[in-house]
């Protein structure tokens, strides 16, 4: 600590840090204040009230300078202490990939439920499954946690993004069950690595058309992989992945994607020109369309 400056402790340096984040408006300024002091200090967000009275020492308080400014300069909370939760799990994240978001967490939850009453024949034996776009491998990890009996593939065109997936694997003990691969959904050819036969499919694909990008947040245009994002119109991947789901899903086995808000019309006309049938679209918190499935009928 510098001579003559002040000796913090934690709830005072919270408080202050709170103001600071709310008069430069940045949103929930209380929580970021606490994300990120909890990082510092390497305990909880429980933990900083639990010990509201400790001393915060030169060294930290110049990390936790550090990062506030990182926040104040627009860089993802995500990335600056490197972990996002999904579904209750930790992920790593840096900005190889996008940061998993709620919305995310609704295409799981759909895809097992409708595993659970379409796919009867999956409940036989071991479930296999199909992820396009892994990026964090959020929803591949997740997966293989919540169905110990399930086999995955995860597949991405990044080699940043299947590294950053295959470490949350490790860390979640899940990497045995996991086949990574390095792959484009845009290829013709794609079908041709990954066998064939899976119970499910489900991707939550690049959807924003390029015309929308500029008036995104400044933090996702500055930060996050825009590949893993945009396509000109937005339905390129819906309609490549649809193709390649109907050779490698067996029969009655389930697609599932995550949708645009305003793309769940027209997702579903690609689903159905392509012979699926029991096309479901799931709303999100927002009562936005935000879930499509479908049964493959070959």
């Amino acid at each position: 600590m510098r001579e003559n400056e002040r000796q913090w402790l934690t709830l005072d340096l919270l408080k202050t840090t709170e103001k600071y984040f709310r008069d430069k408006k940045i949103d929930e300024s209380r929580l970021h204040a606490e994300i990120l002091l909890a990082h510092v200090l390497g305990v909880s967000r429980m933990d900083l009230y639990l010990n509201h009275n400790r001393p915060v020492y030169g060294s930290e308080l110049e990390e936790f300078r550090s990062l506030c400014r990182e926040r104040l300069k627009g860089r993802p909370l995500q990335y600056i202490t490197g972990e996002q939760i999904f579904y209750g799990h930790p992920f790593t994240v840096d900005e190889r990939v996008l940061i998993p978001r709620p919305e995310t967490e609704l295409v799981l939850e759909h895809a097992v439920e409708r595993l659970a009453t379409v796919g009867d024949a999956a409940k036989e034996r071991n479930i296999t499954i199909l992820d396009i776009g892994t990026g964090s491998g959020c929803l591949a990890v997740t997966l293989a946690l919540k169905l110990p009996g399930a086999h995955i593939t995860a597949v991405d065109l990044s080699p940043g993004a299947l590294e950053i997936a295959s470490h949350n694997a490790d860390r979640h003990g899940v990497s045995k069950k996991i086949r990574f691969l390095q792959a484009d959904a845009l290829n013709p050819g794609f079908p041709d690595d990954l066998g064939g036969n899976y119970d499910l499919i489900l991707s939550n694909p690049p959807y924003i058309p390029e015309p929308e990008w500029e008036g995104l947040q400044p933090e996702v245009k500055e930060h996050e992989p825009k590949t893993a994002l945009t396509t000109p119109d937005g339905f390129a991947f819906y309609h490549a992945i649809t193709v390649s789901a109907a050779v490698l899903l067996r029969s009655r086995g389930i697609l599932c994607f995550e949708l645009h808000a305003d793309g769940a019309r027209k997702v579903s006309e690609i689903v159905r020109a392509r012979g699926f049938e029991g096309i479901e679209v799931y709303k999100d918190y927002a009562e936005l369309d935000r879930v499509l499935s479908g049964v493959w009928s070959g």
